[in-house]
């Protein structure tokens, strides 16, 4: 999959539209996409959806503070010091906010791939 700016408005329409079944997919391209970003081996978003689903949502809890991590080191890499994603995502996620995750997560990989790059880099 190629990592892309993705329309956060769009893509939560989409995931209250379809009472969370494209929220799914969101999951899958946004685990993919962090990945590539962040230049490191994990698991597929296949397996972190299919995990989610056996687990009736557990495993999509870890995986938020995962996502949060990620994020944190993707961002330090340029300047851009965002500490503490991790906890973040996992208590938006243990509310219920996981929509919220995925836009916020979604946000920052739209920055990156965007270039944002602080001072030139």
């Amino acid at each position: 999959m190629n990592p892309m700016v993705r329309n956060v408005a769009i893509y939560v329409i989409l995931t209250l539209v379809t009472c969370g079944l494209f929220g799914l997919y969101w999951m899958l391209v946004l685990n993919d996409d962090s990945l590539a970003a962040a230049n490191e081996p994990g698991t597929s978003g296949v397996t972190v959806v299919l995990l989610n689903l056996v687990t009736c949502g557990i495993y999509g809890i870890y995986w938020a503070y995962q996502l949060g991590q990620r994020i944190d080191r993707i961002n330090s890499r340029y300047g851009r010091y965002t500490d503490n994603s991790g906890i973040l995502y996992l208590l938006l996620d243990i509310f219920g906010l996981s929509i919220v995750v995925c836009a916020v997560a979604q946000n920052e990989l739209n920055q990156y791939y965007a270039g944002f790059r602080p001072n030139g880099y």
